[in-house]
């Protein structure tokens, strides 16, 4: 769980869409503090690495620097910052790309306050921050047969991979810990277990290793 206000920087070329996103994260400042934005990769990377935000939302199409080559080097040298991948289109093939950097996020730009908000405080609780509509596109495309794999077999435990097959539901800590009446705490080390026996950096690759793995359907 992240100390709030969340602090986040704002990376996009589009001004109009960018100003809009900033404007509308400032009605909810008991949530979020905008640090800064940038239009550029290089200047969203100079940014991160002067304010050290909880989270960056960070355009994939920009100059000096795409998106993913800027989550790559955000990810080397702020390991703690969630990224959350800004797209206009649901059909964007570096969804998988950005998953496999670590990404903790994937937004669509059509989304609305009450899904930018969901996915900020899912951020806050250390949660993937993806909303319902883009999770399940990912976990489709994931779970073709040609899609790039994510981690390898590992012998998890029957608890672990009942928490594995909340996590590809979509479920958040609390909502796993009631269905399997457990402690938030509990769910949080058989999370890190999860990841440490199957070598994924977050709860996405998670959830893609469970649909590959025919886990759930």
């Amino acid at each position: 769980m992240l100390e709030l206000p969340l602090k986040v920087l704002v990376a996009d070329d589009h001004s109009l869409f960018r100003q809009g996103l900033i404007s509308l994260m400032r009605t909810r400042p008991d949530l979020v503090q905008v640090l800064g934005e940038a239009e550029s990769g290089a200047e969203a990377l100079a940014l991160a690495q002067e304010h050290k935000p909880n989270a960056i939302l960070l355009d994939i199409y920009m100059p000096e620097g795409d998106g993913l080559q800027t989550a790559a080097r955000i990810r080397e040298q702020l390991p703690e910052t969630a990224i959350i991948m800004l797209t206009a289109s649901e059909l964007d093939d570096h969804v998988y790309r950005a998953v496999q950097l670590g990404a903790a996020g994937y937004l669509l730009k059509s989304l609305d306050a009450g899904e930018l908000f969901d996915v900020l405080e899912s951020v806050a609780r250390g949660e993937v921050a993806l909303t319902r509509a883009m999770a399940a596109r990912l976990l489709r495309e994931l779970g073709r047969s040609d899609a790039p794999q994510v981690g390898a077999p590992a012998a998890l435990t029957e608890r672990e991979l009942d928490v594995l097959r909340l996590v590809a539901h979509g479920a958040s800590n609390p909502q796993i810990a009631g269905d399997l009446h457990i402690t938030v705490n509990t769910v949080k080390v058989h999370l890190r277990n999860i990841l440490s026996k199957l070598q994924l950096e977050n709860r996405t690759q998670a959830a893609a290793y469970a649909v590959q793995s025919g886990l759930v359907s």
